[in-house]
């Protein structure tokens, strides 16, 4: 499913949902739905994908639609929390969800570090075994000729 059409289905079951008196809290799987949809949409506008079924400008106006739908989604989520919750609850969302993307791209940045702290550890590990069977094996062939068996 391409993320438009996802987000038009999690925004039509808020809805619903707003519709039939449940508390915005109760949605908060729909909304989190919806707003992966419409950052999903800026991406695929901004990175413009190429697909050689499409002419450049059929393409760009694809991506464009699909970004402004998903920004009037967005605006009449926002429209449906502040009527219901306050501005100061759609401020409060937007800040969670700055905050969330903070800390994912910590934990990715993190995660990468410690991956190349390990593959770091493991060629350093590497070397130090190879060097240490070159140097036995030097000392070993030191020992041979020594006993004169080479």
């Amino acid at each position: 499913m391409d993320p438009l059409t996802a987000g038009i289905a999690a925004f039509n079951a808020i809805k619903m949902g707003v519709r039939a008196g449940k508390e915005i809290h109760s949605l908060g799987k729909e909304i989190g739905s919806l707003f992966d949809a419409i950052d999903d949409s800026r991406k695929t506008h901004e990175k413009k994908k190429r697909r050689s079924i499409l002419t450049p400008n059929e393409e760009a106006m694809e991506t464009f639609m699909a970004k402004k739908k998903a920004e009037d989604m967005e605006i009449q989520l926002r429209e449906i929390i502040i009527n219901s919750r306050g501005l100061s609850a759609w401020q409060e969302l937007l800040q969670i969800r700055r905050d969330i993307r903070i800390q994912r791209k910590e934990a990715e940045r993190q995660a990468k570090k410690e991956q190349q702290e390990k593959i770091e550890a493991i060629a350093i590990g590497a070397t130090i075994f190879i060097a240490a069977i070159a140097v036995i094996g030097v000392v070993y062939l030191i020992y041979l000729r020594s006993k004169g068996d080479i």
